[in-house]
């Protein structure tokens, strides 16, 4: 993490310039649950991935990792912010996402060594506690939280959205 005064998240957009080296993913279901990988060692997840040569942008490279690690696919997703992190002089950006579920496929274990994570969907306010993350996860998680419920009219304060296993 870098130190000084531009520490933490930022809702905004990436600076020109800055290396984008993760997008993650706050994606959120029909009753306002978001999607976690469960590793199975106590470690959850937002899922997402590193972008390489072949992703058009952001939203490409989130959409083929949620497809391919988590069988789901997104139905729309938009920029909610970054993380800097590395060194001072040359800083790598972090994305977070967030984006509406549009379908949850069933699992397959066929890739030979790939072994696939749980998927578990958990409340948004529920799930900085279980990602461990610092305390700008509960900020990602509110703003995910208000752009779910303004853009798309999702229930991300619903009390349907109790925490379950999607497999």
């Amino acid at each position: 993490m870098i130190e000084g005064d531009d520490v933490g998240w930022r809702a905004g957009p990436v600076p020109p310039g800055m290396p984008v080296v993760r997008v993650d993913g706050w994606l959120v279901d029909y009753a306002g649950r978001v999607l976690l990988h469960d590793h199975g060692d106590g470690i959850y997840r937002l899922p997402g991935g590193t972008p390489d040569g072949a992703d058009t942008d952001v939203i490409a490279t989130l959409r083929r990792h949620v497809l391919a690690d988590a069988r789901v696919t997104i139905a729309e997703a938009v920029h909610l912010g970054y993380e800097a992190t590395g060194e001072p002089a040359q800083p790598k950006a972090l994305i977070s996402m967030v984006g509406r579920i549009g379908e949850i496929l069933p699992c397959r274990d066929d890739a030979p060594g790939h072994r696939h994570a749980r998927r578990l969907l958990t409340s948004l306010d529920a799930a900085p506690a279980l990602l461990g993350r610092r305390a700008f996860g509960a900020q990602q998680a509110v703003a995910a939280a208000l752009l779910a419920e303004s853009r798309w009219d999702l229930p991300a304060c619903s009390p349907l959205a109790f925490t379950t296993y999607a497999d």
